[in-house]
């Protein structure tokens, strides 16, 4: 994808460009502290404007008045809106999509339900460098199978060449944790058809900033979270996807009575619901729904290719000026160049990533770090401007140049980094 985004030369030019931003109405949607660059909406989306005054509701009105009553209304139906509003933005129909649980949660579910669809195969294909989760997922579903399964992982570059008629299911994220790197979806998928196995993804670093279409792609299975870009807050529920064509025979392992066919008849036998909603489980977190259902109106109106497109510039602007005004310090962008091969983060390689990382945040730039010497800049398009990210740069420059990241307080690990 070529962005149609012109650079920016100067600070003026990145404050014109944020004039003609189509998505700058956007930003308005979100509570943004002062003095803050917040480039960390890859690990946890900034608060949308709507979401204190739901949950303010739920608690004081919906709980605190109607108790146990609303679950008739308005609660009930919390769950499918959630579903909805993802769904759109996955290029996905409604009733292919569920929110429930957690990435760990669904992702378990999902590669149980693929190695039973294919009970001839029993390799669950993985490229090695993927988000370490979804490989513990993967491993532990395979112990507790006893044989009847195992996870291959393999390098990146040899995945295509891994498939093969003992592949049940290739298990992979859409952008890389890391790296930023944007992976084929739809030749990655079309591959693993081509041998007979399924293809599932993980869309946690690409659903909220990437122009996905599912359907398009033919992807068989997917789950995402809702706390990064899709701004759902701490811990938000996760959303998985399953291609309809699979619905009626795919199971999930964990029969849950949202699950069931008639969840409140409370039948001793477990007969599976119709269609996507069998992977529901446990009773809905309410609190974390409705905070979610709230969030996600930030995307009302707006165009995902435009957000795409966006997110790619913005990475652009960010290599661009990283190269030329950091030019003298050890940096390494290992991002790559081309926006449609790239996520909506950039990552940066420095030797003392850690303190530099934590003396940015001293200063009002927030990324993150990711062992061993990685930071990571998430560049969030519906709230994050053209001049925000010169002058997360301009302050990354000043921080190196001073060396203000070598202080005892930068080097002292966090137990979340």
């Amino acid at each position: 994808m070529e962005t149609r985004v012109p650079p920016a030369a100067s600070r003026a030019d990145a404050e014109r460009l944020d004039r003609r931003d189509r998505l700058a109405l956007c930003r308005r949607r979100f509570v943004l502290p002062a003095g803050v660059v917040y480039l960390d909406g890859n690990s946890l989306g900034a608060l949308p404007a709507t979401v204190a005054p739901r949950l303010e509701r739920v608690i004081g009105r919906e709980w605190g008045e109607q108790l146990v009553r609303s679950w008739n209304d308005p609660w009930i139906d919390v769950p499918r809106s959630v579903a909805t509003k993802v769904a759109r933005l996955l290029g996905a129909d409604p009733a292919d999509v569920v929110v429930a649980d957690s990435v760990s949660v669904n992702l378990f579910k999902l590669l149980a339900a693929a190695l039973a669809l294919r009970p001839e195969r029993r390799l669950v294909l993985v490229p090695e460098n993927d988000f370490p989760t979804d490989v513990y997922v993967a491993r532990g579903l395979a112990e507790l199978l006893a044989g009847r399964a195992a996870v291959k992982a393999v390098a990146e570059a040899e995945l295509a060449d891994h498939l093969d008629g003992d592949v049940a299911v290739l298990s992979l994220s859409h952008v890389d944790f890391k790296s930023g790197r944007r992976r084929d979806m739809a030749g990655l998928t079309a591959a693993a058809h081509a041998c007979g196995a399924l293809a599932l993804w993980d869309l946690s670093h690409s659903a909220g900033v990437l122009d996905l279409d599912l359907e398009a792609a033919g992807v068989d299975l997917a789950v995402g979270c809702g706390y990064k870009y899709l701004n759902g807050g701490p811990g938000a529920p996760s959303f998985l996807y399953v291609a309809p064509r699979h619905q009626e025979r795919a199971r999930s392992p964990i029969w849950g009575w949202l699950g069931h066919a008639d969840y409140m008849a409370f039948e001793p036998a477990y007969r599976p619901a119709p269609g996507v909603e069998r992977f529901s489980c446990g009773t809905w977190p309410i609190l974390s729904l409705a905070a979610f259902d709230a969030a996600l109106d930030a995307f009302d109106g707006a165009d995902m290719g435009l957000v795409e497109e966006k997110a790619g510039a913005l990475g652009g602007l960010l290599i661009e000026r990283l190269e030329q005004r950091c030019a003298a310090f050890p940096l390494e962008v290992v991002s790559p160049r081309d926006p449609a091969r790239r996520g909506a983060h950039v990552a940066v390689r420095h030797p003392q990533a850690y303190a530099v990382m934590q003396a940015l945040k001293a200063r009002g730039v927030i990324g993150d770090f990711r062992t061993p010497d990685l930071m990571r800049f998430g560049l969030a398009p519906l709230y994050l401007r053209y001049a925000d990210v010169w002058d997360a740069v301009e302050i990354l420059h000043e921080v190196l140049a001073t060396a203000s990241w070598d202080r005892p307080e930068h080097h002292r690990r966090q137990r979340i980094t």
